[in-house]
């Protein structure tokens, strides 16, 4: 037996480490894919590993008709059961609407509030610039997957597709693992 001191003690220790498990993304692969050369192209697009622990996305577009006026994303969530399968969302909103009203779209804020921080597509419409995805780590969607709307465990793929006059432009395509 312990001491009552002693077991209080534990039982602290043992709780504190039970109330911090959680569960964590990684990124595990990202795919940029322009399907006019004429309109937009990739620089870059990569998944980097800095350690086993801190990986992050990165990805520059470059937008060859500028001012660009009309665009709209449409985005899915895909969860693998035997190859990857449509999960929970799959809607396409017009962007220069959203970021001038964000609280009517909470969906899409859901995910917008994922990467606005480290992306230079926060503005309302024209973009007469590259748009650019710069180091986005895990801890934003862990956050977001965890606390503000928990998903269960697995592989996921979050697809974008890029519509820009109501043609479909671009494909960035996220994967990751939610363990």
């Amino acid at each position: 037996m312990c001491a009552k001191r002693n077991c209080l003690l534990l039982f602290i220790v043992i709780l504190h480490l039970v109330l911090e498990i959680s569960s964590k993304w990684e990124f595990t692969n990202l795919k940029c894919t322009s399907l006019d050369k004429e309109f937009t192209e990739f620089e870059y697009c990569h998944l980097k590993a800095i350690n086993r622990t801190y990986k992050y996305v990165s990805f520059k577009a470059h937008l060859l008709k500028t001012p660009v006026t009309k665009i709209k994303v449409n985005f899915s969530l895909f969860k693998r059961f035997s190859g990857y399968r449509p999960f929970l969302y799959n809607m396409t909103v017009d962007s220069c609407r959203f970021l001038k009203h964000q609280k009517s779209y909470p969906v899409a804020a859901f995910f917008y509030n994922i990467f606005k921080d480290s992306s230079n597509i926060n503005h309302t419409c024209p973009y007469d610039h590259d748009l650019i995805l710069d180091q986005l780590t895990a801890t934003n969607l862990n956050h977001q997957l965890t606390k503000v709307l928990p998903f269960p465990e697995g592989d996921y793929l979050m697809e974008t597709n890029w519509i820009f006059y109501d043609i479909t432009r671009a494909v960035v395509k996220f994967y990751g693992t939610l363990s």
